[in-house]
């Protein structure tokens, strides 16, 4: 017995003697050229095998033991290795390198953002070419362009056509993309004042998850970030076919200097024109961007970040073609259009202003104020001359909006043992005023008449609150979000087809929604992880359909759940799959739901339900040589309808992307890649197909540490396909009666393009 006292009592003391030993270590982990911190850097305790990750100010902190040495590590990095840790707070300085999936480790997070390390690869693999290219980055996301090349695209993910943006929120900077109420569609994501360039990295979840993401994230979420920093000036020259010019530059504007003291700016100015393909009527499609960034620390505990950027194009559009018109000669080809007119022009100007405080103890703060400047106008012809068989159904689509808001976060870490809780709170305001709203009747792009004119006013105020506890292998992370809606829309037309919509009824609606959420995740080692996510999310409805519908289903609420791996069985290969499971109180379909043609408005479309699956994979070869495969199945149907009459228009149900990517030490780098979208329902009894498509593009690159050579190629085997594709009732000219066919836009064939990039 006593010789078991003295062994507990040995065991105690040498307890208590560790113990003592474990110092609280604090760091940052940052860019060797930028200066910047790096987020998600992950940091090893060599001798004890636990690993911590850094916030997004780079920071991290956990116990050790003298003498311990760590290993920090992120994609595209040269790890380093720190050997005997010091008592004082460290600062570490990582260099660009090589990429490796070795690097790659799976590690319990901050958040709950299990996507992060795929956003991270493929940003460092799949450079973006374009805003369209920074979409298709998302595992799963499809586009389609249908109006020329100056419209926002169309956007497919889980099993949504969400139209423009409908179902998936979309944000750069801070700044929303997506537009509430807009002349086109609801949700309408114009991102094409973002030059590619300039951004440092995303972020994405599928699901209604997320707790500072609200309207429209139901099918997810992107974020986009953009540099505060140039690693170098850069001037870039594009050259292709279809006359296709497009030229970039980055330019730095303050002294080395200045950096060394915390403060940055930079410009970056884009220009495009392009005919967009063989077009009879030529695109003429041009594009002007101009960006600046300004970033200085005040102090060491505050940071301020200044955004200015505006943003001007136009357009012609062939629009959509009826199956129909080249086999009865209507048009000579796939190419031709049977309404010359269409095409349109927008201008978008954003101002940002955000201030990062940090109070210490783990406890930081954001502010940002945001301003919005946006012109919209559009003409278009779906249906020619079903509704209005003298004149043709030509209509315009046409906005003026101010729209600014502001977003506010605070967040606090505190440790207790090994358990982490980190707490954060925000609230944000967004508001829209839109002069005028309308809708116009059009022949040959002249005024006719009104459809829809007015004025809308959207209010939408918002807080959260969100818990994250990490503790041992186990994540935790609960959260709500609560949304408040004030809708306005004053009819200012005498009479036409939506006069007597709003006639007596009240031109203003309120509605305030709770969105609860709740995950977890188990990481069993490094190399596998499960996660389970559940939450409520929702989409907001166009004003003016809210206040024709006297305020019913304003705020249309989603709930989801998530069941997914993220798993490493090899050290080059990291695998993340799912199955997910989404319900929506009422689907929004293109032009079924809002007043924005000349069919008028029509109720919402219904209850839906979606099943799915989706898996990824990333596999490294050898040092050079990469490729990856995203595989999404999905079985999105109405509730209320009888089978076979059940399907969801245009909605995807197998997608699938894959490439093969090399980086030679020499500079040569590049890849293959295919994108495949499976044939689906372009109606609810699917008696009409919306046909699926194959394309395989290729790049080549020569870098070098002071110039870049390439080329690019679009649809390499020159295959023939539909990018986008509707189903229409029209009739044609000379037709005695209309047909409810498909309409499609051709995608554009075999296109190659140059490129000269210098670095200075």
């Amino acid at each position: 017995m006593k010789k078991l006292l003295l062994l507990i009592l040995s065991f105690f003391i040498y307890s208590c003697l560790i113990a003592q030993q474990k110092n609280i270590i604090r760091g940052k982990v940052i860019d060797s050229l930028t200066q910047e911190p790096i987020e998600s850097a992950i940091i090893k305790v060599m001798n004890s095998g636990s690993t911590v990750v850094t916030d997004s100010k780079g920071n991290f902190i956990f116990r050790a033991i003298k003498g311990d040495s760590l290993l920090v590590s992120y994609i595209g990095y040269r790890s380093r290795i720190i050997k005997q840790i010091p008592d004082k707070t460290l600062l570490i300085a990582l260099a660009k390198g090589a990429i490796t999936l070795k690097d790659v480790t799976i590690t319990n997070n901050e958040t709950i953002n299990t996507y992060r390390t795929l956003s991270n690869l493929d940003l460092n693999m799949q450079p973006a070419k374009s805003a369209q290219d920074l979409l298709r980055l998302v595992p799963g996301l499809f586009i389609a362009q249908h109006q020329g090349g100056g419209k926002a695209e169309q956007i497919f993910l889980r099993g949504f056509d969400a139209d423009h943006g409908t179902d998936v929120n979309i944000s750069v900077d801070g700044i929303p993309v997506n537009m509430v109420s807009q002349a086109h569609g609801q949700g309408y994501a114009d991102l094409h004042f973002l030059i590619p360039e300039t951004v440092s990295g995303y972020d994405f979840g599928k699901g209604p998850y997320y707790t500072d993401k609200g309207d429209f994230n139901t099918a997810g979420y992107v974020a986009y970030h953009t540099k505060d920093v140039l690693d170098q000036d850069m001037v870039r020259v594009e050259a292709g076919q279809f006359s296709t010019f497009r030229t970039v530059a980055l330019i730095n504007l303050l002294s080395e200097k200045a950096k060394e003291k915390g403060t940055n700016a930079y410009i970056a100015a884009d220009g495009l024109f392009s005919n967009g393909g063989p077009f009879i009527v030529p695109e003429h499609f041009t594009r002007y961007n101009v960006f600046g960034k300004f970033v200085t620390r005040i102090d060491s505990n505050n940071k301020l970040t200044a955004i200015l950027s505006t943003l001007k194009s136009d357009w012609r559009a062939s629009g959509e073609t009826p199956d129909r018109a080249v086999a009865e000669g209507y048009i000579t080809n796939r190419f031709g259009t049977l309404d010359s007119v269409q095409g349109g022009h927008t201008a978008r100007t954003n101002a940002s202003l955000k201030l990062t405080t940090n109070l210490g103890d783990n406890l930081t703060i954001e502010n940002q104020l945001w301003y919005s400047h946006y012109y919209f106008n559009l003409v278009s012809n779906f249906s020619f001359y079903y509704y209005f068989p003298a004149t043709g159904d030509e209509f315009r689509q046409y906005e003026i909006r101010d729209l600014g808001g502001y977003n506010g976060k605070i967040s606090k870490t505190t440790t207790v043992n090994n358990t982490s809780f980190t707490t954060t709170a925000g609230i944000g305001t967004r508001y829209d005023h839109i002069d005028p709203s309308e809708l116009d009747h059009t022949e040959n792009g002249q005024f006719l008449g009104y459809l829809q004119y007015g004025r809308t006013e959207e209010l939408n105020a918002n807080s959260y609150i969100d818990e994250t506890i990490l503790t041992g292998n186990w994540l935790f992370n609960a959260g709500v979000r609560v949304d408040y809606f004030d809708f306005n829309y004053q009819n200012l037309a005498a009479d036409t087809i939506a006069t007597n919509i709003f006639n007596g009824v009240s031109a203003n609606q309120q509605k305030a929604t709770i969105s609860p959420k709740l995950s977890a995740e188990y990481t069993f080692d490094h190399d596998l992880q499960l996660y389970f996510k559940a939450g409520k999310g929702f989409h907001s409805n166009d004003a003016r359909v809210v206040i024709a519908n006297r305020g019913y289903a304003i705020l249309p609420a989603a709930y989801g759940a998530d069941l997914g791996v993220n798993w490493k069985p090899l050290p080059g290969l990291y695998i993340n799959t799912a199955a997910w499971y989404l319900f929506l109180q009422q689907e929004f379909t293109f032009g079924s739901d809002l007043i924005d043609q000349p069919a008028g408005p029509v109720g919402p479309s219904g209850r839906t339900v979606r099943i799915g699956v989706d898996f990824s994979a990333r596999y490294q070869l050898t040092d050079w040589l990469f490729t990856n495969l995203n595989v999404n199945v999905a079985r999105p149907r109405y509730i209320d309808s009888a089978k076979g009459h059940d399907y969801v228009e245009l909605a995807p149900t197998l997608t699938s992307t894959a490439g093969l990517n090399f980086r030679l030490k020499n500079g040569i780098n590049g890849g293959i890649s295919y994108r495949y979208l499976h044939d689906r329902a372009a109606n609810t009894g699917y008696s009409l197909t919306a046909r699926g498509y194959f394309i395989t593009d290729l790049t080549v690159n020569y870098t070098q540490k002071s110039y870049e050579i390439g080329i690019a190629i679009e649809n390499l085997f020159n295959r023939r396909w539909d990018e986008a594709q509707f189903e229409y009732t029209s009739q044609l000219k000379g037709e005695t009666a209309p047909v409810d066919q498909v309409s499609y836009t051709p995608g554009v064939p075999f296109f190659a393009k140059l490129r000269l990039a210098v670095f200075f």
